[in-house]
């Protein structure tokens, strides 16, 4: 399951070095699949979707900091909890009910990320 930011962020900016995966970005900022990941070009992602991970996506929030499901592992196989909640000073990052993933998922998807860790 990947987590998500609720609208109660302070946009503190907290979470967003704490990603391993870069999966946060601050609100209105565009995103890219292969930032701080090891993705380049048209890729198949684990879900089977086809896209170019130099391309530039539209920002999931205007307004406050995002996480971007495709790229969440919940930082497994990096760390034993999610850091972005680790250090939220209000609690606003939470399990995203929308993109439930199985813990094998999760690292599958790390590893597709992160193919050298």
């Amino acid at each position: 399951m990947a987590i998500i930011i609720t609208d109660e962020c302070i946009n503190c900016g907290a979470c967003e070095p704490e990603c391993p995966n870069t999966a946060i970005y601050e609100g209105a900022d565009d995103w890219r699949y292969k930032d701080g990941t090891s993705l380049n070009g048209k890729v198949v992602l684990t879900n089977g979707a086809e896209v170019d991970a130099d391309e530039a996506q539209v920002p999931v929030s205007d307004e406050i900091y995002y996480i971007v499901p495709d790229k969440c592992t919940e930082c497994k196989g990096f760390h034993d909890e999610p850091q972005c909640a680790a250090v939220c000073p209000v609690d606003c990052c939470v399990p995203d009910d929308d993109h439930v993933e199985t813990e094998e998922q999760l690292l599958a998807k790390q590893r597709f990320m992160h193919p050298e860790e």
